[in-house]
């Protein structure tokens, strides 16, 4: 069993340092891993990079964090990934990291996601440019989640987003904003590729658990939903048929 801690959308800003830090002190009697589902800052700037850093930076376990709409929101957000990865962090963006951990091999796929909807109300790659463009964001991006999760070859495999993957999270959100909440593209890519815990935040108001039409356990780790520091989800390594 591998334990994964996670939590997503705590916008630090300069005000907040050492905000989270004596809750993170002793993760690793709780926790084998610390995945971040994005909005780390408020406002996307080094200076709120760095009080996300020194906040989970030297932590008994493992960092893997994506980035969130508001970490972008500056028009920095390589820099404010640099600030993260020289803190030890690991931060992904079609990209993957694999962790030799207690409980088994533990490979985490992440990308920030984007929207577009879900099956049945989702926009499509038609008409103007502005809209093709933005779908085709989505696209793009949902394609390199699951390329990075079919790369995989773990005992446990997990993806790592911030935008949503399922509407079943989403519940008490605003309809009317799915869209912009995330996109089922992202949930083909996680059912397609053998993975048991999909994580993601940007949901403020939806609700903790979810599932793909596929059967993976999906789960929305926005602080304002779990309310605390982090939450923990125990992962049992798959079953291969022989």
């Amino acid at each position: 069993m591998i334990r994964i801690a996670a939590v997503g959308d705590v916008h630090l800003g300069e005000d907040a340092r050492g905000r989270l830090r004596p809750a993170l002190d002793r993760i690793g009697e709780h926790a084998d891993v610390l995945l971040l589902a994005g909005d780390l800052t408020r406002h996307g700037t080094v200076d709120e990079a760095r009080v996300a850093a020194d906040e989970f930076a030297d932590l008994a376990v493992p960092v893997v964090a994506v980035l969130g709409n508001h970490d972008h929101h500056d028009d920095r957000p390589e820099e404010v990934a640099a600030v993260l990865r020289d803190s030890g962090l690991t931060v992904l963006e079609g990209g993957s990291a694999v962790f030799d951990l207690p409980g088994g091999t533990l490979g985490v796929a992440g990308v920030k996601g984007f929207g577009g909807g879900f099956a049945g109300k989702c926009g499509s790659a038609f008409g103007e440019r502005e809209m093709k463009d933005f779908i085709g964001h989505t696209a793009g991006i949902a394609e390199r989640l699951r390329e990075a999760l079919g790369e995989l070859r773990v005992d446990v495999k997990v993806a790592l987003t911030h935008y949503a993957p399922v509407p079943d999270t989403l519940r008490g959100e605003p309809p009317e904003i799915y869209p912009f909440l995330g996109s089922y593209l992202l949930g083909e890519a996680i059912d397609a590729t053998g993975v048991q815990l999909a994580v993601h935040g940007h949901a403020h108001f939806g609700v903790e658990h979810g599932m793909t039409p596929g059967g993976v356990r999906v789960r929305n780790v926005a602080q304002p939903i779990i309310r605390s520091a982090y939450s923990v989800y125990a992962v049992e390594p798959a079953v291969v048929e022989v």
